[in-house]
């Protein structure tokens, strides 16, 4: 075989995988399948096809709730968390914005549907111990954990759309690779939920001038 045309053809091969392995992964399945889809290449595409889940679940069968009775008419605040500064930064602003009409406050990780097997419940059980550590000190309000699967922004919107929650609140992310390549989570749910979403920036970085040097200040006795 020539070999332009042999470079050609394994190109295209790689690259129909490429885009079948992030349509998997936009899809709300583990991003790792990308590797394996560029090595098949077309091969993949059946594969990917069969396998792929097409609605957002839940992960676990039950989520904790804390014994506080919701208020009868606070707002039901979901917050999509993931353990990330964005998503704390989310955290502090929902409860210091919606304060004392805070009646529920739902936080929700999103994993992947490979994530939710069955067979990963060690998995989806650290992200419940890391929703519990997050809301351990709030008090007074309703507290639930969700343990959700699917693509991010779509599982968010699919939750709040059934009636379970009043009001989104995520953190933005930077603009790094994984989101022009997996899609902007906030920016889906703001085209797409039907309540109405708060997106928090993230906390603007301490000024250099503003840090303390570590130097004690000379004394004038």
């Amino acid at each position: 075989m020539n070999p332009a045309v042999l470079v050609v053809f394994l190109i295209v091969w790689a690259l129909i995988g490429l885009v079948t392995g992030l349509w998997m992964a936009r899809r709300g399945h583990d991003p790792r399948w990308t590797l394996i889809a560029v090595a098949l290449g077309p091969l993949f595409v059946p594969i990917a096809y069969e396998r792929v889940e097409r609605q957002p679940r839940s992960a676990r069968p039950e989520s904790p709730t804390t014994a506080v009775p919701p208020k009868p008419d606070g707002l039901r605040v979901l917050i999509g968390f993931d353990g990330s500064p964005q998503a704390q930064q989310a955290l502090r602003e929902a409860r210091a914005i919606f304060g004392s009409r805070l009646g529920t406050l739902i936080l929700a990780e999103v994993v992947s549907f490979d994530t939710a097997a069955e067979d990963c419940a060690e998995a989806t059980d650290e992200v419940s111990g890391r929703l519990a550590a997050a809301t351990a000190d709030v008090t007074g309000v309703e507290v639930r954990h969700e343990v959700l699967a699917g693509p991010p922004g779509e599982t968010l919107c699919w939750y709040a759309a059934d009636g379970k929650a009043d009001v989104i609140v995520v953190g933005r992310r930077g603009r790094g690779m994984s989101r022009r390549l997996l899609g902007s989570v906030s920016a889906h749910l703001v085209e797409h939920a039907r309540v109405p979403v708060l997106v928090v920036e993230p906390a603007a970085p301490e000024s250099p001038s503003a840090r303390p040097s570590g130097r004690e200040a000379p004394s004038h006795s």
